[in-house]
């Protein structure tokens, strides 16, 4: 019984989810004492509301619930498994136009408990598949999504770059995939120094995943993820306030590495591969001070005019090595800057691409898949901005204003112009519960990238 998702069960009681707007039309339709006692409880499809009518003889016979019109049908019955009385509930009928598979993954993202530190029972409500629901695909979605939470929520006293990296190892391993981890000293021997020098002040060494699987000949999907897996700025120091929520900066490797276990588990036609620099950004006697030079491994310069911008650095030699492959795709995740939040708030990736059949399709995944996204600008006179008197480029700008941006050109400066590129700056938080996303660690954008993917190579 996975995810709270069951076979047939002849006894189910009927879930109707109804907005405002179709509440009418059930009303005229309805057997009377369901009806009645429609009005009776004042139910009138409100966002939010539960209505449990019993049948003619006193059972549950049907629950009404009531959904709001903007949001997306998938989420028409998400997080009731954690609120409705103990049994088995079928959907009956599908809202209009909505997905049985989206409806179902629905369902089962809002199973969701972390449960590692204190038990949390589970729901008592199960639901019946829907009908036409593609069970894999459910399953390999929730799961994924399930993964990068767990990930992103484990504080940093168990989520190290060396748990991260094994939680990887243990992704490939399952799906006979190839792991290779690069730790330590050793990165500088395979020309990662940047990963290298946000990762060396603290006790516990930076490594490099580098995942890859499915046939050579297949294209070529790379994935990136940033492994920051705590933050306390360096010598740059976060104020307390902005250090407390650091245990998921490793987030958008949370997420890659979910999506790369979907794409595994499906099968599909890529040689994919998954390159996570893992670290922790520390303060000690040996770590990057501002101004110093860092040489990248695309061999470009860098002056470090922050020490709190760290994530850039130690994806800039990721990207460097995968663009070097001339993939069909790179694509990194990363919660990367504030001034994204800023400008798009906590639920709103920043996207930011090279290529506008890229940018198009990722934009329509994200509406097709209920997980948005907004393209934002490669505004290349704002590279001026991240120019160094004494090196190749800054780490950040001479200025507070376009952070984000700055940010995704400083990224574009390790990709090669004619490999399609794609960068999300995430939140990957959600900072209150809604229906199927509780608060806490998100998988922002995974389900609309693998929706891209699995359309181009399924």
């Amino acid at each position: 019984m996975a995810f709270s998702l069951i076979e047939e069960d002849s006894g189910a009681v009927r879930l109707t989810p109804l907005t405002k707007a179709r509440f009418g039309a059930w009303r005229d339709g309805a057997p009377p004492h369901e009806r009645d006692w429609a009005a009776t409880v004042d139910f009138t499809g409100e966002a939010g509301k539960v209505a449990l009518m019993p049948d003619k003889d006193g059972r549950l016979g049907r629950v009404l619930v009531g959904t709001s019109e903007s949001e997306a049908a998938m989420w028409s019955a998400a997080g009731l498994s954690e609120t409705l009385p103990e049994g088995s509930y079928r959907l009956d009928p599908l809202p209009e136009g909505a997905d049985a598979s989206r409806l179902a993954l629905g369902w089962a993202l809002g199973t969701y408990r972390f449960t590692r530190y204190h038990a949390k029972p589970a729901g008592a409500a199960r639901l019946v598949w829907p009908d036409g629901a593609d069970r894999g695909y459910v399953e390999r979605l929730a799961a994924a999504v399930f993964l990068a939470r767990d990930l992103a929520t484990t504080p940093a006293s168990d989520m190290g770059p060396e748990e991260l990296a094994e939680a990887a190892k243990k992704v490939a391993r399952a799906a006979g995939a190839r792991c290779r981890i690069v730790v330590g000293d050793k990165l500088l021997d395979e020309n990662y120094p940047t990963i290298h020098a946000v990762g060396r002040a603290s006790t516990r060494a930076p490594r490099l995943v580098d995942i890859i699987w499915g046939d050579e000949k297949a294209p070529k999907v790379t994935l990136v993820g940033k492994g920051v897996c705590f933050d306390t700025g360096g010598l740059d120091l976060k104020p307390a306030s902005g250090m407390l929520n650091m245990k998921k900066d490793m987030a958008g490797a949370a997420i890659m590495l979910g999506l790369g276990q979907a794409i595994m588990q499906a099968g599909l036609e890529v040689r994919l591969r998954v390159l996570l620099p893992c670290v922790e950004n520390s303060v000690a006697g040996n770590a990057m001070r501002p101004r110093d030079i860092v040489t990248t491994r695309k061999g470009l310069t860098v002056e470090i005019g922050n020490t709190d911008a760290e994530g850039r650095l130690i994806l800039c030699d990721a990207l460097a090595d995968a663009s070097d492959e001339k993939p069909a795709m790179i694509v990194d995740a990363a919660t990367l800057t504030g001034a994204a939040r800023v400008a798009l708030g906590p639920d709103l990736p920043a996207l930011f691409c090279n290529d506008d059949a890229l940018a198009n399709a990722l934009l329509a995944a994200g509406v097709a898949e209920d997980d948005p996204m907004w393209r934002m600008p490669l505004y290349k006179p704002y590279r001026r901005l991240i120019d160094s008197k004494i090196a190749d480029l800054n780490n950040v700008s001479d200025g507070p204003q376009g952070g984000a941006i700055t940010a995704a050109l400083y990224l574009n400066e390790f990709v090669d112009p004619s490999v399609p590129w794609a960068h999300l700056d995430v939140m990957a938080w959600n900072g209150r519960t809604r229906p199927g996303r509780p608060e806490g660690a998100e998988a922002q954008t995974l389900r609309a990238l693998y929706a891209l993917i699995a359309g181009r190579f399924g």
